[in-house]
């Protein structure tokens, strides 16, 4: 067995990048700037993970007038998204995105760590 010396070197890998946590699409950060801005004027939007629907997790969505001890702060095209610690790790890479379509709008995930949707898509599996 040898023995180890204090001027032993360790080569160190390269660290890669993490992905951001979370970020806007163009569409979602002008509807979110346009809420910010009138309705919810002071308030920040908070995402989190709950377990509900027919696939076990959904997105939800709140208000809230500041950041808690378990917000992950988001700055994403000058904007401010607060999101759920506990939700971390389900979203991981995700885009926020806004659509209208004929009948009705809002904000949708595309989110690379879900495995599946249920068939209305108002649930997810990781």
């Amino acid at each position: 067995m040898r023995a180890m010396t204090a001027n032993t070197q360790t080569k160190t890998r390269p660290v890669r990048a993490l992905p951001p946590l979370m970020s806007l699409s163009d569409a979602a950060a002008d509807r979110l700037r346009g809420l910010y801005q009138t309705a919810h004027a002071g308030q920040l939007l908070r995402i989190s993970v709950g377990t509900k629907g027919c696939s076990g997790l959904s997105y939800d969505m709140g208000w809230t007038d500041a950041a808690g001890p378990n917000d992950e702060v988001v700055t994403d095209r000058g904007l401010t998204v607060l999101v759920d610690r506990k939700a971390s790790l389900f979203l991981i890479g995700t885009v926020m995105d806004y659509q209208v379509k004929d009948l009705e709008s809002g904000f949708t995930f595309v989110n690379p760590n879900e495995k599946g949707r249920c068939g209305c898509g108002e649930s997810f599996h990781v």
